[in-house]
């Protein structure tokens, strides 16, 4: 698609949901190239680097600087080379409007549905400030600008991976996939020798 006569990469995003709405996502983000910048795993546990210990403090300082948007920590682990987690966005004043919205069309969290009957809301681009997408942005620059004082060199792959969890088997299963990722590092598809 092109836009401003220059093309344009589409989103990966489901152009129906709101990501800033109360829901759970596991999200994935790789570092350029898959290179290794994070450590290394030994007997199935992840020792992390310099740059490893940054990406789980910043991971780690996002639910203290955001306070306003009542986030969930769920499972994580930071990888060689990725980084995964699960993280709930709540109840907060950007994604319930008080007085406008009633109750029929709150919205459940670890369902991800509206529980208004079934319509699917439609994704509405105004401000990206208190949304998925400004948390692992706000999360990928301060591991960007503490790892490149170690080693300039650093980057993170352009997108990330996002799975909006729906009900409590997915919520299970993504929970013991990301503890035992370090257990199976060799089987996954992020291995890179």
């Amino acid at each position: 698609m092109k836009y401003k006569n220059k093309y344009r990469i589409e989103t990966t995003r489901a152009t129906w949901w709101d990501y800033g709405s109360n829901a759970l996502y596991f999200v994935t983000i790789c570092c350029h190239n898959r290179f290794c910048y994070f450590g290394h795993v030994l007997d199935a546990k992840m020792i992390l680097s310099d740059i490893g210990e940054i990406a789980k403090y910043e991971w780690l300082k996002t639910f203290d600087m955001r306070p306003d948007m009542n986030l969930y920590m769920g499972e994580y682990v930071v990888m060689p080379n990725h980084f995964h987690a699960v993280i709930g966005i709540g109840a907060n004043p950007y994604n319930t409007p008080r007085d406008t919205q009633p109750d029929t069309q709150r919205r459940d969290a670890m369902h991800c549905v509206s529980t208004d009957g079934g319509t699917i809301p439609k994704n509405k681009f105004g401000p990206q400030s208190k949304n998925l997408a400004s948390i692992v942005r706000g999360f990928k620059i301060g591991v960007t600008t503490n790892a490149r004082k170690i080693n300039p060199d650093f980057q993170w792959q352009a997108r990330y991976h996002d799975h909006i969890i729906r009900n409590e088997e997915s919520f299970s299963n993504i929970s013991h996939y990301i503890k035992d990722n370090p257990s199976k590092w060799e089987l996954d598809k992020f291995f890179n020798t």
